[in-house]
C-alpha cells in the first residue's frame, strides 16, 4: 500500500514537473535552457550520424591516406546536412517537413544495401559515385511516395514498420561484429588489441548508460567512444604499433590513432558541394529506390513513436505526409553534399519518449551546433580517425538497440497469429536470404542486387505483401 501510494504521489509530481515550455513543442524556451537540452540529443546522435560514412567509405576503400581529406570532407558535410535538414524538419518549407520532434542524420540502414552495391561494383570511388547518384534519384523518389502517404498509410500498420526495423537491425549487427574485430580487411582483424579494445568501450557504455544519470547516461555512447580513444593512444606508448604480414610485409596496426590526419586539416572550411561526382548505374539505383520505400516505412514508425512516446497522441497525416517528404528531399540534399541518405534518427526518438522533451526550439539550438561543427574540418579529422574496433564497441550496443526498436514496435499490436505469420514469413526469408545470399546464385544479377546483401528489401516486400493478402482478424 505504501508502494503503490508512494508511485501515485510519484507520478503526480512527475505530471507537475511536464507543465514547463520544454514540454511543449512551440513553447517558449529561454537560450539557457534551449541549448544544453539541444546538446543533449546532439550526443545521442553525434557518433551515428558518422558511423554509417566511415563504414561505407572504409567498404569502398577510399578511407586510406590517398583518400584521406576526402572522407574528412564527408564527414564534415555530414554534420552540417544533418543540421540543416533537422531544421527543415521542425519548422518546415511549405510541405516539407512534418513540424514534429525529430532529428536528422545520416541513416545507418542503407548500409547493408550499399555493402551489397560496393560488392557487386568493385568498390572504388565510382561505387561510392553510383551510390550518390541512386540516392539524389531514391530521395526524389520517397519525396512524392510523401505526397502520397495518406491513400498508402493503411498498408504500413506497427507489424509491417516494426518488422522492416527488426530486419534493419538484424542485418547490422555483423557489420558491428566486424568493426568491433577491426575491421575485416585490417591485417590484424580479430587481434587480442582489437577485441579488447571494442570490449572496453562496450563495457563503458554499459556502464555509464546504467550507473550514471541525466546527461551523462543519455551520452553514454560519446563517452564510450571519448574512452575509447585515450585508450588507443595509451597503447599506442606502450604496445608495437606495427606488425609484419604473411607476405612479410610491415603494416600499422588498425588501432593506432593517426594523429598526422588532423593536425593536416584546416581549422576552418566552407563544405564542398559534389565532392564526389556522380556516376550512374542501374545496379546501384534499383536497390536503392526499394530500400527508400522501406526508409519511407520506417520513418513512418519513427514519427508515430516520437508522437505517441513524447507528445501522448498519435501522428497526423499532414504530420507524417511532411516527414516523410522531408526525409526524401533531405536525402537528395545530403547526396549532392556527398553524403548518405538523410532520415528520421531512432535513438533520438527514445531520447523524447524517454524525457518528454519536445519543444522545438531546444532540438534546433541542437541543429545548429551540428552546423557550426560542419563548419571545422579538424573535428570531423578527429572523429575520422577513430579505430574500427572503438567504432565496433558502439556499434554493436547501437545496432542491437535498432532490433529492439523493431521488437517494440512489432508488439504494440496484440500478437494474433495473422501478425505471427507476417512476421515469421517476413524475417525467415528477409534475414535467411541476407545471411544466405548464395541461395540467389542462380538468378539474374539484377535479383541478386536486389534481394540479397542485407534481407532488408525481401522482408519488407514480403511484410507488405502479407498484410495485404492476409485475412483480417475477427475482432
Amino acid at each position: 500500500m505504501i508502494h503503490a501510494k508512494n508511485t501515485h504521489e510519484e507520478e503526480k509530481m512527475e505530471s507537475q514537473k511536464r507543465q514547463g515550455a520544454e514540454y511543449e513543442f512551440y513553447g517558449k524556451l529561454p537560450l539557457k535552457k534551449a541549448i544544453p537540452l539541444g546538446l543533449q540529443h546532439v550526443l545521442a546522435m553525434f557518433v551515428g550520424n558518422l558511423t554509417p560514412i566511415l563504414i561505407i567509405t572504409g567498404a569502398c576503400g577510399i578511407a586510406g591516406e590517398e583518400f584521406g581529406s576526402l572522407q574528412v570532407d564527408l564527414l564534415q558535410n555530414a554534420m552540417l546536412i544533418a543540421g540543416i535538414v533537422t531544421l527543415i524538419q521542425l519548422f518546415a518549407i511549405g510541405p516539407v517537413g512534418g513540424k514534429v520532434p525529430i532529428i536528422m542524420g545520416t541513416s545507418s540502414g542503407f548500409i547493408g544495401v550499399f555493402n551489397s552495391v560496393v560488392q557487386v561494383m568493385g568498390g572504388g570511388i565510382l561505387a561510392y559515385g553510383a551510390i550518390m547518384c541512386a540516392s539524389v534519384i531514391g530521395g526524389l523518389f520517397e519525396g512524392i511516395l510523401g505526397f502520397l502517404l495518406k491513400p498508402l498509410r493503411k498498408f504500413f500498420p506497427a507489424v509491417v514498420t516494426g518488422t522492416v526495423v527488426l530486419s534493419i537491425g538484424l542485418s547490422l549487427i555483423a557489420v558491428g561484429v566486424n568493426s568491433f574485430g577491426g575491421g575485416n580487411t585490417a591485417n590484424d582483424f580479430g587481434s587480442v588489441e582489437n577485441l579488447l579494445l571494442g570490449a572496453a568501450v562496450l563495457l563503458i557504455i554499459v556502464a555509464v548508460k546504467h550507473w550514471m544519470k541525466g546527461m551523462a547516461s543519455a551520452s553514454s555512447i560519446l563517452i564510450g567512444i571519448v574512452a575509447g580513444y585515450i585508450i588507443a593512444a595509451v597503447m599506442g606508448l606502450v604496445l608495437p604499433t606495427t606488425g609484419i604480414n604473411a607476405d612479410g610485409v610491415e603494416y600499422t596496426k588498425a588501432w593506432v590513432l593517426n594523429w598526422d590526419k588532423v593536425a593536416d586539416a584546416a581549422w576552418f572550411s566552407v563544405p564542398k558541394l559534389m565532392p564526389v561526382k556522380l556516376v550512374f548505374d542501374w545496379r546501384a539505383i534499383i536497390p536503392v529506390l526499394i530500400m527508400f520505400i522501406v526508409t519511407a516505412v520506417e520513418t513512418v514508425g519513427d514519427i508515430s513513436g516520437v508522437m505517441e512516446g513524447g507528445m501522448d497522441r498519435e501522428a497526423t497525416d499532414k504530420e507524417l505526409s511532411g516527414g516523410v517528404i522531408c526525409d526524401g528531399i533531405g536525402s537528395s540534399l545530403a547526396a549532392l553534399f556527398g553524403v548518405l541518405p538523410n532520415t528520421s534518427f531512432s535513438q533520438n526518438v527514445g531520447l523524447v519518449t524517454m524525457t518528454k522533451i519536445v519543444n522545438r526550439m531546444a532540438l534546433a539550438s541542437g541543429a545548429v551546433f551540428l552546423i557550426l561543427c560542419g563548419l571545422f574540418p579538424k573535428l570531423a579529422a578527429l572523429i575520422s580517425i577513430m579505430p574500427q574496433s572503438v567504432l565496433g564497441g558502439a556499434a554493436v550496443m547501437m545496432f542491437s538497440s535498432i532490433v529492439i526498436s523493431g521488437i517494440q514496435l512489432i508488439t504494440k499490436e496484440p500478437m494474433t497469429m495473422r501478425n505471427i505469420t507476417i512476421v515469421s514469413v517476413a524475417l525467415g526469408l528477409g534475414y535467411g536470404i541476407g545471411s544466405s545470399s548464395g541461395i540467389l546464385a542462380h538468378l539474374p544479377q539484377g535479383i541478386q542486387l536486389i534481394f540479397g546483401g542485407s534481407g532488408i528489401v525481401p522482408a519488407a516486400i514480403v511484410a507488405i505483401i502479407f498484410n495485404i493478402i492476409l485475412p483480417k482478424d475477427n475482432v
